[in-house]
């Protein structure tokens, strides 16, 4: 056995822990907190949930045949790669919610706790199953495959919107429409989690500075913040001038800091801020291995 099969099966080996320990922690989410309190929180977990209800039977099965057809479709279109590891993810979870935490005690209390924890716990799991590169089905092979008809459509209206007529659905069968609000805010908190998960909690500024003092702020900042700054060679559309444009990453903290300095030194200065969800480097997070 040659080093690369090796490395190829101690991926594997790892990627088949991640989606196992993934998969259980969203069945956790889902068998604990969300199913006993008859909340649907959008997608195919929802609509199995639903179908639960009324037909009694198990929520792994359900979760894994309504995922089928859109399995069938994904070969073809979205290749065996992507769809074998759907498979892998689709069969995990569902033996996770049939046979290991089927027997878990769940929390039957306050709704509005069951969608926080639930929809934090489901989330959680989420993000280790795609830290592998792997999708657990339903709404994510919808959008993979309406991206590839439709490369122009804004594929996260049309998520919500599906999301959105399972929670409806959810309402109506359950007759409440508290069912429906409830299962909205398992869905924002799991992909809150989820994100933080991902991109982590480190989120900071990053802030294009245009001024003709770009170095005198680049000084300040080094100084002041402690952080360094990249100045790239700018030309102005409209006036043809050749200038600079200072290109900043901030802690959170140190924006209106950074703020002040710019003012000071240009208050005439053309700022540019955007939100970063995660920053890599020296003075900030470390780039894993």
């Amino acid at each position: 056995m040659n080093f690369q099969s090796h490395g190829n099966i101690k991926k594997a080996l790892i990627d088949l822990l991640f989606i196992m320990v993934g998969t259980a922690i969203y069945a956790l989410g889902l068998h604990i907190f969300i199913a006993p309190n008859q909340i649907a929180p959008g997608g195919i977990s929802g609509l199995a949930i639903v179908i639960n209800y009324l037909t009694n039977l198990p929520i792994g099965i359900l979760q894994f045949v309504l995922n089928l057809p859109l399995l069938i479709i994904a070969i073809k279109y979205l290749g065996n790669d992507f769809t074998i590891k759907t498979l892998i993810s689709v069969l995990a979870l569902s033996a996770n919610l049939d046979y290991v935490v089927a027997g878990l005690p769940t929390y039957v209390g306050d709704p509005l706790l069951s969608s926080l924890f639930g929809g934090a716990v489901m989330g959680f799991g989420l993000a280790i199953v795609f830290m592998r590169g792997y999708t657990t089905g339903g709404t994510d092979i919808v959008s993979r495959l309406l991206q590839r008809r439709f490369p122009y459509m804004q594929i996260g209206k049309i998520l919500f919107a599906i999301d959105a007529v399972i929670i409806a659905i959810s309402a109506a069968v359950f007759g409440q429409i508290e069912t429906a609000l409830y299962g909205m805010v398992s869905v924002f908190t799991s992909a809150l989690l989820m994100d933080s998960v991902l991109y982590g909690m480190d989120r900071g500024k990053l802030a294009f500075i245009i001024s003709p003092k770009a170095a005198e702020i680049s000084k300040e900042v080094i100084s002041q913040l402690d952080r360094s700054a990249t100045i790239i060679k700018s030309t102005g559309a409209f006036t043809n001038k050749e200038g600079a444009v200072l290109m900043v990453a901030v802690h959170r903290q140190q924006y209106y800091p950074l703020k002040n300095i710019i003012h000071d030194i240009d208050p005439t200065a053309f700022v540019i801020v955007a939100d970063s969800s995660e920053i890599l480097g020296e003075g900030f997070k470390r780039i894993k291995e």
